[in-house]
């Protein structure tokens, strides 16, 4: 259950912060009021798509938090899932800051995660039905989402899909070798230059940087031969000046005359004569690395031409010696599947005939479980339209065969007579608005024991609806909310009426700035804002009389 809302600097709401119960909470207000961007607002908390253009003019950022109360088992697997910790209390902070530089920074219980997550997770917190969800009404491919959803048929479907996509992946492979003889011969005869050329190269996985290394030492050896003859010189010495290992020679020899009269003298005695035999070791290396240093212009072209060609190697097959090594292993898989492709062809075919009679045999019971919910749920549909003020509608649910497809091999339609004697025709031609927001809520509560979601958003489903359609709406909507929330965006007094929870959303300007505000009413405000609703731009005594009516009725 949504528990609170803080909203900062969205559109025109500068901060607002919302307590919602349990229950029907009912939200009115003047067109353009704001009631819309709280309904932005939780859908950018629940991780949908929002733009930097949400955030209040003259503000750098904008930010969303919500806090939830839920009982729901699923929300503790996907917490667990995105690595975030879960409350003990079973409390659920999320909160999004939108920035106007395009950045958004997402948090669950203080733990960072992607928008991604947050969409997740919104999917298991809050179901929300706004004008444009009866659009899916109007599309007949949509149409075998509610029956399979109260045919509890995602298990079975999720079989049927990992079934059905890998027999379209085999069918791929099928094709893809069923090729002429010519275009055999051209696709051996590529793959066989190209092995060749991989292998004749004598790839050795690290020789690439080994080059490289050499390449850059060669490039050098005039500043590398200095720099060692340097090291060498002060070591060795010349005929004017002694060098660093006759000195240190010297040294060990001066300390030895006098070693026998103190312990720490003889210990750095010893010590000097491991340095001078050190640097003397040294020199020599010296030596040997200055008679071996030398340019050999014909082994350095040697060495550019190799790593020249294996460059020019790793740019057709992969990067590195190991990338084209791999390339050419697949070379290989390749010539020699086509090579055996009329007996793998037959594996291929053989193994399709078996998984494409596994898909069948799916389809066909994705087929016999639809067609008996959907008797079923146009039953239990018509049933709750004739409540709502429709009650001579007929409802059907049409299934006909079509080919396979990623949803079985069903096309279903809703057809809809909303008139006694006369034949049912499809819902997307014939319903009007108010009839298609009937239909949606109707939908709604049929499904409503499959929907494990504690929190239902109506945003203006009274569109089109009117008189004694919307008093039956606004009963169905408190039903609805029984065991559950359910939050409702109206203009309807008699909808508004039945509210468990009253919420007045109202905007004032104030220094040349707007400003939205979003009031708990009272009884006595819910009367005169009931009364606003039914009146307009003045409320007379009449109307409050009507309003205090309807409460009193409820």
């Amino acid at each position: 259950m949504l528990h609170n809302l803080k909203i900062e600097n969205v559109a025109i709401i500068e901060s607002a912060d919302i307590y919602f119960n349990d229950g029907l909470n009912i939200m009115t207000g003047e067109t353009g009021a704001g009631k819309s961007i709280i309904i932005d607002s939780i859908n950018a908390v629940l991780g949908e798509r929002t733009s930097r253009e949400l955030v209040r003019t003259g503000c750098t950022k904008a930010s969303v938090t919500a806090t939830f109360k839920s009982e729901n088992k699923n929300i503790s697997l996907i917490l667990d899932e995105l690595g975030v910790e879960t409350d003990p209390d079973g409390m659920l902070i999320i909160r999004r800051t939108i920035s106007t530089d395009g950045k958004n920074t997402c948090r669950i219980n203080g733990t960072p995660v992607t928008v991604g997550m947050l969409k997740t997770l919104g999917r298991e917190l809050i179901n929300i039905h706004g004008q444009h969800d009866s659009q899916k009404l109007l599309d007949p491919e949509s149409h075998y989402v509610f029956v399979d959803e109260l045919a509890g048929n995602a298990d079975l479907l999720s079989e049927y899909r990992e079934q059905y996509n890998e027999l379209v992946s085999l069918r791929r492979r099928i094709s893809s070798l069923i090729t002429d003889d010519e275009e055999k011969n051209r696709k051996i005869e590529l793959l066989n230059y190209q092995i060749s050329e991989i292998e004749n190269a004598q790839l050795s996985v690290g020789e690439m940087d080994e080059l490289r290394s050499t390449k850059t030492f060669y490039r050098n050896i005039e500043k590398i031969i200095s720099g060692v003859n340097e090291a060498y010189q002060l070591l060795s010495g010349n005929d004017e000046t002694p060098g660093a290992v006759q000195e240190a020679k010297m040294a060990a020899s001066r300390l030895n005359t006098v070693s026998e009269f103190s312990a720490d003298i003889s210990e750095n005695s010893r010590l000097m004569h491991d340095v001078a035999y050190q640097l003397e070791d040294m020199e020599d290396r010296l030596r040997s690395s200055l008679d071996e240093l030398e340019y050999d212009p014909e082994y350095v072209s040697q060495v550019e031409a190799r790593l020249d060609y294996l460059n020019k190697l790793s740019k057709k097959y992969g990067a590195d010696e190991e990338a084209m090594l791999d390339y050419c292993e697949r070379c290989k898989a390749e010539r020699q599947e086509i090579e055996f492709s009329d007996v793998k062809l037959a594996e291929l075919q053989a193994e399709e005939k078996l998984l494409f009679e596994k898909v069948v045999a799916l389809s066909e019971e994705i087929t016999r479980v639809r067609t008996v919910t959907s008797k079923d749920f146009a039953a239990k549909v018509c049933s709750e339209l004739s409540f709502l003020d429709m009650p001579g509608v007929v409802f059907e649910v049409v299934i006909n065969k079509t080919d396979l497809g990623e949803n079985g091999a069903d096309e279903l339609e809703f057809l809809i007579s909303p008139n006694a004697g006369e034949n049912p025709k499809p819902l997307a031609k014939i319903a009007s608005g108010g009839e298609l927001s009937r239909i949606m809520l109707a939908i709604k509560n049929v499904l409503s024991d499959k929907d494990g979601t504690e929190t239902l958003i109506f945003d203006e489903i009274d569109t089109g609806v009117s008189g004694r359609a919307a008093v039956k709406l606004g009963k169905k909507l408190h039903e609805v909310s029984k065991g559950r929330q359910v939050l409702c965006v109206t203009h309807l007094a008699q909808i508004a009426c039945q509210a468990d929870h009253h919420f007045e959303i109202s905007k004032a300007t104030h220094e040349g700035k707007t400003f939205t505000s979003v009031t708990a009413l009272d009884r006595d405000g819910r009367k005169y804002e009931l009364a606003r609703i039914i009146g307009g731009e003045t409320v007379t005594q009449t109307q409050l009389d009507m309003a205090e009516e309807m409460l009193t009725k409820i």
